[in-house]
């Protein structure tokens, strides 16, 4: 009976593991990032498109913080688990709008992340002052 309590073990871990791998990301819902701004995603259409508000945590500007809405799109050709998707933030506070793209993952503990790259872009008053507009 020894012997056998491995392989069950091993059997069950072989059983539960492809769940994870198979369960779809979710964009939708409430999500905060590791510098504490919070984002909010609402329900996608049948395009994929979807609104939501973004509230940072951080900013160059003295301006007071204010929640900003976002607007995006979720690729959707396909049915994959980890779908890649884009949005933009019109900031609410200043003169600036930042596009992000990313992609949602489920990791080995289940859990849905977002990996995302951002660009933001301020105005500048000149075209010569063009080069410190994005960051």
């Amino acid at each position: 009976m020894v012997q056998a309590t491995p392989f069950l073990l091993v059997l069950s871990l072989a059983l539960v593991a492809p769940s994870f791998s198979s369960r779809k990301c979710v964009l939708t819902g409430h999500w905060t990032n590791d510098l504490g701004s919070n984002m909010t995603i609402k329900a996608l259409n049948a395009k994929g498109e979807f609104a939501g508000s973004y509230h940072t945590a951080v900013t160059a500007t003295t301006n007071e913080i204010q929640v900003s809405p976002l607007q995006g799109s979720q690729h959707h050709t396909n049915e994959k688990s980890q779908s890649t998707f884009g949005f933009t933030v019109n900031w609410s506070f200043s003169d600036a709008i930042t596009v992000f793209t990313g992609q949602c993952f489920v990791d080995k503990e289940g859990k849905e992340v977002l990996k995302t790259m951002w660009l933001l872009r301020s105005h500048v008053d000149t075209i010569k002052d063009d080069w410190k507009a994005t960051r």
